[in-house]
């Protein structure tokens, strides 16, 4: 059995889990900048096709869809990321000169976090001691306990680095048979949206208690709808004559 296993809890087990590294994961990022990428791409694919236009506005649209609307999901994820980050260095800024000026302030702050807890008496006291001595863990505790907030956000450039590949290599899988000129183009384009849909959506049940078929079929559905609906609108353009 390995050490790092989390059903493990002998002391080696314990020691080695709590000094492993964790690196971020950008699972968010992957998750929404995929389905976003599928849902857009195939969305002007499906409104393209209903609206009878030609392959070459799929991929021009499609294409352009890939590139701006990619920077554009990294932009305001860049932007959204380096908000929380600036927002955290505040509050922990904040936080160190209320613990330099106000000390027995932060103390009392400290008491009552953890008389919450149902620490009471000197079992109390001796916790406000311990944090008090060390000013990273009493800045830690009281972003936490006041704010709560664990840990810093991911860093913004690489959040936004992550949606922009998760959206155009994802976004990509609609256009494939138009760009490879497959027969029945817009209904391999419409399975393959659908599988990688599913896929992206099996990719959450590692992250989660429910199945990889339930999240798998759910984020299927979801996007399909969309396309759908994107579908429906360029027929219906069609049919009242706004569309060649």
């Amino acid at each position: 059995m390995s050490l790092l296993d989390h059903d493990d809890h002998s002391p080696e087990a314990i020691r080695a889990r709590l000094n492993e590294k964790h690196s971020t994961l950008f699972l968010n990022e992957w998750v929404y900048g995929g389905i976003d990428g599928v849902v857009t791409t195939f969305a002007i694919v499906a409104g393209v096709v209903g609206a009878s236009l030609s392959p070459g506005i799929v991929l021009i649209l499609g294409l352009a869809n890939l590139i701006g609307d990619g920077f554009s999901m990294a932009a305001g994820c860049y932007s959204s990321t380096q908000a929380d980050l600036e927002n955290y260095n505040r509050l922990r800024s904040r936080e160190k000169s209320h613990i330099e000026h106000y000390p027995e302030g932060e103390k009392e702050e400290v008491r009552q976090i953890y008389g919450a807890k149902g620490f009471s008496g000197n079992d109390l006291e001796t916790i406000v001691d311990t944090i008090s001595k060390d000013q990273d863990l009493w800045i830690d505790t009281m972003m936490v306990g006041e704010y709560g907030i664990s840990g810093p956000p991911a860093s913004p450039i690489k959040a936004a680095i992550h949606t922009f590949w998760a959206f155009v290599i994802c976004g990509s899988v609609p256009l494939m048979p138009f760009v490879f000129g497959m027969p029945m183009a817009f209904e391999s384009a419409a399975i393959m949206s659908g599988l990688a849909f599913f896929c992206i959506g099996a990719l959450k049940s590692r992250w989660s208690s429910k199945s990889f078929w339930y999240h798998g079929i759910e984020t299927a559905i979801v996007g399909m709808t969309a396309a759908g609906m994107a579908f429906a609108i360029g027929y219906g353009l069609k049919m009242l004559g706004f569309a060649a």
